[in-house]
Order: structure tokens, then C-alpha cells, then sequence
């Protein structure tokens, strides 16, 4: 009973303690930071195609105001030298704005690609991160499958292997194993305890082999339950 209990330990340990639980755990962790980023960049992004639009609209505006006055000009709408000249002085001032307007214009147009350009990388991050943690999650549901069979084949083992143990017996393994690591019980070997791995002197080697066989012994040393064998060297 002891063995089939130290091969259920063995299969949880590793079943919580996957490599690929530890991946995911870490690809998680950087997803968190990635998918921060992300949202920053994003709002970033937004931000810069408002005021691109205001930009646009700005210079559209302009420009409009623009050829108002050329056409008007042009048209010979304006005969007053006095107007024509300050029209004229108008045309340049709107050229300038114009010009101010488009270099900032362009220079929004540039933070937004740049903006969109590293959202666009994050997003692709994120995706690859995504993918990653589908592909290690589907590889560690494929062991649990394999671990949970050999549990399932363990505890099938242990039902018999457990049946004529006494209560008050069980009980004491059970406390034995939540104290010692769990190992309730330990093989006595060529006069060695294989729970501690200590030596039973010769005094307790004639102590424990006076006993019954159906006496229960325990290593003075660590407590445990001793299991007698054909190799205890009694």
C-alpha cells in the first residue's frame, strides 16, 4: 500500500508541476504586460486619428478660404486697388497657413503610423502568445489524461491492497504519512530502516524479531511502521 501511495504522490507532483504549467504560467504573466501595452497603444492611436481628422480639416478649410478669394479675384469681383492689394496680402498670409498647417498635418500623419506600427506589432505579440499558450495547454491536457489513467490504475490497486488493514492501523499510516513526507510505512532492510535510513541496533533487532507476525513495529528512530521481509536480516 505504501508503494501504490508513494506512486500517487509521484503522479501528482508531477502532474502540478508540468513544464508546461511553468510556460504558461510565464506566457501568461508577459501577456498581461503585452496586452497593457496594447491597450495604450491602441488609445495612442484613437488620439492621433482625431487630431489627424482635425488636421485634414483644418487645412481643407484653409485651402477653401483660398480659392474663395482667388476665384473672386479672378472674377474681377474686387476692382478697389485698396481690396485688391489686401486681398493679395491675404493670399500670401493663407499660403503660409496653409504650409504651417500641412507640415503639422504631416507631421500627425507620421506619429500615427508610427502609433499604428508598434499597436500592429503588440497585436501580433499577443496573437503568437495566444497561440503558444493554446498549443502548451493542449500538450499538458494530454499528459493530465496520462497522469489521471495511472491515478485511476493506482487507487483501482489500492482498494484491495487496503482491505483486512485494521482501522486504528490505517489511521496511524495515514497520520505516519501526513508527518513523515508521505511515508506512513518503510521496508525493514538488511537491519535498516528505509524510511529514515538508519541502522536498527542489535538490542531492537531482538525486540522486533521476538514479536508476532502480525504485530505492528515501528523504528524507534523516525516512528514509522516497519514492514518485515525476507530481507530485513531479522
Amino acid at each position: 500500500m505504501q508503494e501504490l501511495d508513494a506512486r500517487a504522490d509521484q503522479l501528482r507532483h508531477q502532474r502540478a508541476s508540468l513544464p508546461e504549467i511553468t510556460r504558461i504560467d510565464e506566457l501568461q504573466t508577459g501577456r498581461g504586460d503585452l496586452d497593457d501595452r496594447l491597450r495604450d497603444a491602441r488609445i495612442v492611436v484613437d488620439d492621433l486619428t482625431v487630431e489627424q481628422k482635425k488636421a485634414d480639416a483644418d487645412v481643407e478649410q484653409v485651402k477653401a478660404r483660398r480659392t474663395r478669394d482667388r476665384e473672386r479675384m479672378d472674377q474681377g469681383l474686387i476692382t478697389n486697388p485698396k481690396d485688391l492689394e489686401r486681398m493679395q496680402h491675404e493670399l500670401q498670409s493663407l499660403e503660409r497657413r496653409i504650409t504651417a498647417l500641412e507640415d503639422a498635418e504631416l507631421e500627425v500623419m507620421e506619429q500615427l503610423e508610427d502609433a499604428q506600427r508598434t499597436a500592429d506589432t503588440l497585436a501580433a505579440q499577443l496573437a503568437e502568445t495566444d497561440a503558444q499558450v493554446a498549443e502548451l495547454a493542449a500538450a499538458r491536457d494530454a499528459r493530465w489524461v496520462e497522469i489521471d489513467a495511472a491515478l485511476a490504475e493506482v487507487s483501482a490497486a489500492r482498494a484491495p491492497a487496503v482491505e483486512g488493514i485494521p482501522d486504528d492501523l490505517l489511521a496511524l499510516y495515514e497520520r505516519l504519512r501526513a508527518q513523515k513526507g508521505g511515508v506512513g510505512a518503510a521496508a525493514l532492510r538488511a537491519r535498516r530502516c528505509s524510511g529514515c535510513q538508519l541502522t536498527i541496533d542489535p538490542a531492537e533487532l531482538s525486540v522486533i524479531r521476538a514479536k508476532s507476525e502480525d504485530e505492528v513495529v515501528r523504528c524507534e528512530e523516525c516512528q514509522r511502521i516497519l514492514v518485515r521481509t525476507v530481507d530485513s536480516g531479522l
